[in-house]
């Protein structure tokens, strides 16, 4: 038994349906990560966005917050789910039953890394391949680590995050600030 032996089937067609995950920190959720997973979302009949919580990192948010804001910002989008994880991404994957594996490209320097993981990942979990997705050039040179340098500082951050979480993220620095 294959672990796409239970897999759900559209029941109109009768075919499989193609699931798709986005991981990531998402410390905050930018433009660009947002553009991802609104063309990755077209790619697949479900994408779940996997939130990591990263043992190596101190983030602004916790893994609670940051699925919060990702449910804000993907509300629209029917097919998007949220979901935390921990440990390695191919585990999450096998749980979740995924055909593919999301990942962003922004310059040539992200896809040397990149590579190296969807192999590792590829030989560790052959069943489900990695999709790259070069970021829309407006947001090429956007990061979550941007986002946060900036905000620390009271500047704007309107042209990187969507609008609806822009509140939270400086309210997050006041937060900090007053402590």
């Amino acid at each position: 038994m294959n672990m796409f032996s239970s897999v759900k089937k559209d029941e109109k067609t009768g075919q499989k349906r193609k699931k798709g995950i986005y991981p990531g920190s998402f410390d905050p959720v930018t433009l660009g990560h947002l553009d991802i997973i609104k063309r990755a979302s077209k790619l697949s009949d479900e994408l779940v966005i996997g939130v990591l919580k990263n043992s190596s990192k101190k983030p602004l948010f916790s893994v609670e917050e940051r699925v919060a804001l990702l449910k804000k910002v993907t509300g629209d989008i029917p097919n998007v789910r949220i979901e935390p994880f921990y440990g390695l991404l191919v585990d999450f994957a096998r749980i979740e039953k995924a055909d593919f594996i999301v990942r962003g490209l922004r310059a040539v320097t992200d896809f040397e890394y990149e590579i190296q993981i969807a192999q590792t990942n590829h030989k560790m979990c052959p069943e489900v391949d990695t999709v790259f997705f070069t970021t829309s050039v407006e947001y090429s040179f956007v990061s979550s680590s941007l986002v946060r340098e900036i905000a620390s500082y009271g500047g704007d951050i309107s042209a990187f995050v969507p609008k609806c979480i822009m509140k939270d993220i400086y309210e997050k620095y006041n937060k900090r600030t007053e402590e």
